[in-house]
């Protein structure tokens, strides 16, 4: 029951934050989130399982709770939840973040804290939801509630133009969660089964159960349904075309809010690509590989363009992780065990360095009071210590050797290569690894101009080095980096375990 406890622990953290006076909801957040924290580290040390959670028996599972909770329409609910190789490193990125998060917020965060801290706690119990559910119904619940304290984080605590963010990002998520929920609870019906519990429908559809609707073939059926909830997905990850909303939410959210919508809320889209279009649906994947590929590949080099042609520190960083994920999703498509191991391994790493970043651009934020590259200059005499994490983690982001991010990549340019499923994959794959070169300009580019020659700040205020607040969570997570990259196998090693499954039904080692 420890899924259970982590998760209640986490709910009623939230709830007495919320009622503490502002003086000590900060300090009493933080604590409050070592405790899943610590808990989400125990099952990393504990953890013994391989195999998909989605295929296979319970032994596929560590940790599994299966309650029978009520009948739908001769559908049974119930509550089901475990974790393996490739959600046990998602829950401990969340719980590793929000704590950093919540340490970082203590300064920039000023009103309604108790308000705020508590909304962070909310958040982070329904994400531990999403990565553990294992019915479809108690799952999507999740997945919807994340959406509200979001929300708020940014409609209430948010830049000048927050509640336009806040809507946008609201709706857009919201709208394609609705239509990839009706597709799929029409796939469920075409089924031969009698729950919502995900490794029941996975099984059934593997073996060919779907059946017709409405005069359409049970193969256009599931390809609508791979569809619908591609596009579900897609829309959180966020991939080209459906990115449009996060740079707005990026920009006008707090800082600890875009650590953790970047770190965290993004990969609950790569994830469920993974549980639900690539595992459950995984002939209709092989069969569109190209134009899924080319998503991916899109989203890579637009992405990176987007962000070399900005001025904004947060949006070139916000532009980075639309080109970021298009990386995972070519891992994805690959079907092959680096592929998709390497995809999982880069939501991590994605994770710990887009929250770096976003974090230290926000310690400059607080001391220059803008973000705009060519409104200051000369930063690093000023702020070493900043400086050089933030220098750091651009050279993590570009892939600099014996760090997560160069780790990650090279499993998926690796895995892409190799792939058998998706035709012209060296191609698809060359073409991905441009936009290397493309976050090496404008990193680089907006790294000169911002931090180094002779120091000058349009704003006018007195800059000094950051507190220990604020460099401690950077330096925590500029050692995780670097400790991924020299030893991935702390994570690749579960993760691989649970792929070589997904893989004997969908595709090729």
């Amino acid at each position: 029951m420890i899924i259970e406890a982590l998760i209640g622990v986490t709910f009623l953290a939230a709830l007495v934050v919320l009622i503490t006076p502002d003086e000590y909801a900060g300090k009493l957040a933080f604590g409050a989130s070592l405790l899943p924290l610590a808990g989400s580290l125990y099952m990393w040390s504990a953890f013994d399982a391989t195999g998909n959670a989605l295929l296979g028996g319970s032994a596929a599972r560590a940790f599994e709770t299966q309650i029978r909770w009520l009948e739908v329409g001769g559908i049974e609910l119930q509550w089901f939840v475990g974790v393996d190789g490739v959600s046990l490193p998602l829950i401990v990125l969340s719980t590793f973040l929000t704590s950093l998060a919540i340490l970082s917020a203590w300064r920039p965060i000023t009103d309604r804290q108790a308000q705020f801290y508590g909304l962070v706690l909310f958040m982070e119990a329904n994400l531990l939801g999403v990565f553990t559910a294992l019915d479809f119904f108690a799952w999507f619940v999740f997945w919807e509630a994340v959406l509200v304290p979001m929300y708020f984080l940014i409609g209430i605590w948010g830049g000048p133009r927050r509640k336009y963010a806040a809507i946008k990002f609201f709706v857009y998520t919201n709208v394609a969660s609705l239509v990839m929920f009706i597709f799929f609870i029409q796939l469920v019906y075409n089924l031969d089964v009698a729950t919502f519990g995900l490794p029941a429908i996975t099984q059934a559809i593997h073996a060919g159960e779907v059946s017709g609707f409405l005069g359409l073939a049970p193969s256009t059926v599931k390809t609508l349904a791979f569809a619908a909830l591609f596009l579900g997905f897609a829309v959180k990850v966020p991939v080209v075309p459906f990115h449009t909303w996060l740079p707005d939410a990026h920009v006008e959210a707090p800082t600890p809010v875009s650590v953790l919508l970047a770190g965290v809320l993004l990969k609950m889209g790569t994830y469920a690509m993974l549980r639900y279009n690539f595992t459950m649906l995984p002939d209709v994947a092989k069969q569109y590989a190209a134009v899924i590929a080319i998503f991916a590949v899109v989203s890579v080099i637009y992405g990176a363009m987007l962000a070399l042609a900005q001025r904004d520190l947060k949006r070139i960083v916000a532009y980075s992780s639309v080109s970021s994920m298009g990386y995972v999703i070519l891992g994805l498509v690959a079907y092959t065990t680096l592929g998709i191991g390497g995809a999982t391994f880069q939501m991590v790493a994605h994770g710990l360095i887009s929250g770096l970043m976003f974090m230290a651009v926000g310690v400059i934020y607080n001391e220059t009071h803008t973000r705009m590259v060519g409104s200051m200059s000369g930063l690093a005499d000023r702020m070493p210590v900043t400086v050089g994490i933030l220098i750091a983690g651009a050279f993590g982001y570009m892939g600099l050797p014996l760090m997560a991010g160069f780790a990650a990549e090279f499993f998926i340019f690796q895995g892409a290569f190799a792939s058998t499923v998706l035709a012209r994959a060296p191609l698809f794959a060359a073409a991905a690894m441009f936009g290397i070169v493309i976050v090496a300009g404008y990193l680089l580019l907006a790294m000169q101009k911002t931090l180094f020659g002779p120091y000058e700040l349009e704003t006018d205020y007195e800059v000094t080095a950051a507190g220990p607040t604020e460099t401690v969570p950077l330096a925590i997570l500029l050692v995780s980096i670097v400790l991924l990259g020299v030893a991935p196998e702390l994570f690749f090693d579960m993760i691989t375990d649970a792929v070589d499954p997904i893989l004997q039904v969908g595709g090729d080692v």
